[in-house]
Protein backbone atom coordinates (compact mmCIF):
# COMPACT_ATOMS: atom_id res chain seq x y z
CA UNK A 1 0.00 0.00 0.00
CA UNK A 2 1.49 3.33 -1.08
CA UNK A 3 0.98 6.48 1.79
CA UNK A 4 1.63 10.13 1.12
CA UNK A 5 3.97 12.33 3.18
CA UNK A 6 4.20 16.60 2.66
CA UNK A 7 7.45 18.29 4.41
CA UNK A 8 9.25 21.21 3.44
CA UNK A 9 12.90 21.92 5.05
CA UNK A 10 14.24 24.69 3.21
CA UNK A 11 15.33 23.98 -0.94
CA UNK A 12 13.30 21.28 -2.21
CA UNK A 13 16.32 19.75 -4.27
CA UNK A 14 18.30 18.24 -1.43
CA UNK A 15 15.31 17.18 0.93
CA UNK A 16 13.97 15.39 -2.26
CA UNK A 17 17.14 13.48 -2.68
CA UNK A 18 17.18 12.34 0.87
CA UNK A 19 13.68 10.78 0.94
CA UNK A 20 14.01 9.34 -2.76
CA UNK A 21 17.63 7.46 -1.36
CA UNK A 22 15.49 5.79 1.44
CA UNK A 23 14.19 2.37 1.42
CA UNK A 24 10.44 2.38 1.50
CA UNK A 25 9.41 5.66 -0.77
CA UNK A 26 8.51 4.95 -3.99
CA UNK A 27 8.32 7.99 -5.31
CA UNK A 28 8.40 11.68 -4.74
CA UNK A 29 7.81 15.16 -6.89
CA UNK A 30 8.75 18.80 -5.31
CA UNK A 31 6.30 21.51 -5.61
CA UNK A 32 5.11 24.40 -3.74
CA UNK A 33 2.00 24.01 -0.84
CA UNK A 34 1.12 26.27 1.79
CA UNK A 35 0.22 29.42 0.02
CA UNK A 36 -2.73 31.81 -1.57
CA UNK A 37 -2.13 31.54 -4.96
CA UNK A 38 -3.07 28.84 -7.33
CA UNK A 39 -0.21 27.90 -10.08
CA UNK A 40 2.31 29.57 -8.62
CA UNK A 41 5.85 29.43 -10.23
CA UNK A 42 9.35 28.54 -9.43
CA UNK A 43 9.71 32.93 -9.68
CA UNK A 44 6.56 33.45 -7.83
CA UNK A 45 7.15 31.59 -4.65
CA UNK A 46 10.86 32.82 -4.79
CA UNK A 47 9.36 36.26 -4.80
CA UNK A 48 8.37 35.15 -1.18
CA UNK A 49 5.15 36.94 -1.92
CA UNK A 50 2.64 33.81 -2.29
CA UNK A 51 3.35 32.17 1.10
CA UNK A 52 4.63 28.83 -0.28
CA UNK A 53 6.81 26.65 0.65
CA UNK A 54 8.96 24.05 -1.39
CA UNK A 55 8.05 20.58 -0.33
CA UNK A 56 8.37 16.85 -1.36
CA UNK A 57 5.83 14.97 -1.80
CA UNK A 58 6.97 11.47 -0.81
CA UNK A 59 4.69 8.36 -1.74
CA UNK A 60 6.55 5.69 0.55
CA UNK A 61 4.99 1.91 0.84
CA UNK A 62 3.34 1.97 5.04
CA UNK A 63 4.80 -1.38 4.84
CA UNK A 64 8.43 -1.01 4.57
CA UNK A 65 8.27 1.94 6.23
CA UNK A 66 6.26 4.11 8.72
CA UNK A 67 5.04 8.08 9.27
CA UNK A 68 6.94 7.79 12.37
CA UNK A 69 10.40 6.81 10.19
CA UNK A 70 9.51 9.56 7.85
CA UNK A 71 9.60 11.93 10.31
CA UNK A 72 12.85 11.36 11.86
CA UNK A 73 14.55 11.52 8.67
CA UNK A 74 12.87 14.90 8.10
CA UNK A 75 14.10 16.14 11.64
CA UNK A 76 17.81 14.40 10.80
CA UNK A 77 18.23 16.10 7.54
CA UNK A 78 17.62 20.00 8.31
CA UNK A 79 17.62 22.50 11.49
CA UNK A 80 14.15 22.80 12.66
CA UNK A 81 14.98 25.02 14.92
CA UNK A 82 15.89 28.07 12.40
CA UNK A 83 12.87 30.16 11.70
CA UNK A 84 12.28 30.53 7.66
CA UNK A 85 16.04 29.70 6.65
CA UNK A 86 17.95 27.04 5.52
CA UNK A 87 22.01 27.62 5.20
CA UNK A 88 21.91 30.01 2.54
CA UNK A 89 18.58 29.89 1.63
CA UNK A 90 15.91 32.55 3.88
CA UNK A 91 12.18 33.17 3.14
CA UNK A 92 9.11 31.82 3.93
CA UNK A 93 9.32 29.30 1.36
CA UNK A 94 12.27 27.44 3.38
CA UNK A 95 10.26 27.07 6.31
CA UNK A 96 10.24 23.75 8.11
CA UNK A 97 6.68 22.40 8.21
CA UNK A 98 4.96 18.96 7.89
CA UNK A 99 1.97 19.36 5.64
CA UNK A 100 -0.06 16.54 7.34
CA UNK A 101 -3.20 14.58 4.84
CA UNK A 102 -4.99 12.99 8.16
CA UNK A 103 -5.28 13.00 12.08
CA UNK A 104 -2.83 10.13 12.32
CA UNK A 105 -0.26 12.44 10.69
CA UNK A 106 -1.17 15.52 12.48
CA UNK A 107 -1.06 13.76 15.79
CA UNK A 108 2.11 11.91 14.88
CA UNK A 109 3.93 14.92 13.81
CA UNK A 110 2.61 16.53 17.22
CA UNK A 111 4.20 13.80 19.54
CA UNK A 112 7.05 14.08 17.43
CA UNK A 113 7.45 17.74 18.08
CA UNK A 114 7.30 17.09 21.75
CA UNK A 115 9.22 14.37 21.89
CA UNK A 116 12.47 16.59 20.64
CA UNK A 117 11.72 19.73 22.00
CA UNK A 118 11.78 17.84 25.57
CA UNK A 119 14.41 15.61 24.96
CA UNK A 120 17.14 17.07 22.13
CA UNK A 121 15.91 20.96 21.49
CA UNK A 122 14.82 22.13 24.32
CA UNK A 123 11.64 23.71 22.88
CA UNK A 124 13.00 25.25 20.17
CA UNK A 125 11.55 23.31 17.03
CA UNK A 126 9.80 26.49 14.90
CA UNK A 127 8.57 23.79 12.52
CA UNK A 128 5.23 24.25 11.87
CA UNK A 129 2.36 21.59 11.48
CA UNK A 130 -0.24 23.45 8.78
CA UNK A 131 -3.04 20.75 7.16
CA UNK A 132 -2.35 20.50 3.29
CA UNK A 133 -4.06 22.08 0.93
CA UNK A 134 -3.06 22.18 -2.98
CA UNK A 135 0.59 20.84 -3.84
CA UNK A 136 1.34 22.52 -7.35
CA UNK A 137 4.27 20.09 -9.03
CA UNK A 138 7.14 22.00 -9.66
CA UNK A 139 8.59 22.92 -13.35
CA UNK A 140 9.79 19.79 -14.88
CA UNK A 141 13.73 20.81 -14.55
CA UNK A 142 12.99 20.88 -10.85
CA UNK A 143 12.05 16.98 -10.57
CA UNK A 144 14.91 15.11 -9.32
CA UNK A 145 17.30 17.51 -9.84
CA UNK A 146 19.96 16.38 -7.87
CA UNK A 147 19.70 13.38 -9.76
CA UNK A 148 19.89 15.15 -13.30
CA UNK A 149 23.07 16.81 -12.24
CA UNK A 150 24.94 13.77 -11.26
CA UNK A 151 23.84 12.08 -14.62
CA UNK A 152 25.24 15.34 -16.30
CA UNK A 153 28.30 15.24 -14.51
CA UNK A 154 31.62 14.40 -15.66
CA UNK A 155 31.98 13.01 -12.19
CA UNK A 156 29.44 10.40 -11.99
Amino acid sequence: MTDIAIFAAGCFWGVEEKFLSTDGVKETEVGYIGGETSNPTYQDVCAGDTNHAEAVRVHYDSKMITYDDLLELFFNLHDPTTLNRQGPDFGTQYRSAIFYINDFQKLSSENKIKYLNDNKFDNKIVTSIEKADSFWIAEEYHQKYIRKKKQNSFFS
